[in-house]
């Protein structure tokens, strides 16, 4: 029996998720605390700057992994103190770090998270096992997603085709096929909140649109709808990923008039989240698909997941609370759990998902 953080920070740049999980001997994992660590404005308006090239990046980053670095160590302390535990308790730290730039199809294909692994380590006495990705990217693959091999040991059953979606900044989504000996498929499925977000945050100074409320009240405009889906992202067969950096609101603008109602804006970017999610399900999972469970924050999205309904008719949806795990806690409990696969020497990537040529053993450790 061991004991695991896992910290996440995904491309909304919301918080930081820290989770403490205990994982048994024969592979069962509990859940034994959480805490949602702040981002302040001004250090979330620094990773954003850095999602898109500027100047003196070299510096910028180097500062802001020093400082994301400090920031995480304090969300393990403060998940610690929530659950009564001692740094000695605890077998390791997984922290996927701050995403600030994702190319696995550039001529040299690389991906960049944030977020000190070092510093962590030192501040918290803990070993912390970071950088999962760059080693799928060095094996061929696309770096992400990751979490699907989670969802895989967490969520599969037997006779039952499955399918997770994850709906943070970016949206993905995971198969997981009845049959035992199929493969598992996911792939990023285009943007989930982070167009909405930043949207409203440029019209109303809002980090989010609460329940969805905002594009609730506008119109569809099928036309830019239409212009927004005909980015050749979406018609790109997985495996695949994005981010921010093709996703962003230069991206939005190439596409406006200027002379659309913000509210309708909004409320096309739900249709294209809750759409591009849906059409990526018909058209790229083998068979039927017999359940859909949805985590992350677009969990709590009342009108996408509204939405996202009528484009799935004929499948129950849910959240993963159903499957016994909070959709606000998936990811973070995804990487404790990567972080135990890489101290076992085990896999923790599917080669299947991300298109590498072999499963690898995940991560850099930086022991305490």
């Amino acid at each position: 029996m061991h004991h695991y953080i896992g910290l996440m920070s995904g491309t909304s740049v919301d918080a930081i998720d820290a989770v403490l999980v205990r994982i048994d001997p024969d592979n069962h994992l509990h859940l034994l605390a959480t805490h949602q660590h702040p981002i302040s404005d001004s250090r979330r308006a620094e990773i954003q700057a850095l999602m898109l090239p500027g100047e003196n990046e070299i510096d910028r980053e180097g500062e802001l992994d020093m400082r994301l670095g400090r920031l995480f160590a304090e969300a393990v302390l403060a998940v610690l103190k929530a659950a009564g535990k001692a740094p000695s308790e605890i077998r390791a730290i997984g922290s996927h770090g701050q995403t600030i730039r994702h190319r696995p199809h550039s001529a040299q294909a690389f991906t960049r998270q944030i977020g000190n692994p070092s510093m962590i380590a030192e501040l918290t006495g803990i070993t912390t096992v970071a950088d999962f990705r760059a080693r799928d990217v060095a094996a061929g693959g696309e770096g992400a997603p990751l979490v699907p091999a989670f969802h895989n040991a967490m969520f599969r059953q037997t006779g039952i085709n499955r399918a997770i979606v994850n709906i943070g900044g970016i949206a993905n989504v995971t198969y997981l096929p009845g049959d035992s000996g199929a493969s598992v498929i996911g792939f990023d499925t285009g943007p989930g909140n982070t167009l909405l977000d930043q949207w409203v945050a440029r019209h109303q100074g809002r980090s989010h649109d609460q329940r969805g409320e905002w594009a609730a009240s506008g119109n569809i405009l099928q036309n830019l709808l239409e212009r927004l889906l005909d980015d050749e992202y979406f018609s790109q067969s997985p495996p695949k990923s994005t981010g921010r950096e093709h996703f962003h609101t230069s991206w939005l603008s190439h596409h406006l008039s200027g002379s659309e109602s913000p509210a309708d804006v909004q409320a096309t970017l739900a249709e294209l989240t809750a759409r591009s999610i849906a059409e990526a399900i018909h058209e790229w999972l083998p068979g039927s698909v017999d359940e859909v469970y949805v985590c992350g924050g677009g969990a709590h999205n009342t009108d996408l997941l509204r939405r996202l309904r009528l484009r799935l008719s004929d499948t129950p949806l849910a959240t993963t609370t159903a499957l016994g795990l909070d959709p606000d806690w998936v990811e973070a409990t995804a990487f404790a759990w990567l972080a135990h696969q890489t101290l076992a020497g085990h896999p923790g990537n599917l080669p299947s998902v991300t298109g590498a040529n072999r499963a690898v053993v995940l991560g850099g450790i930086y022991l305490a």
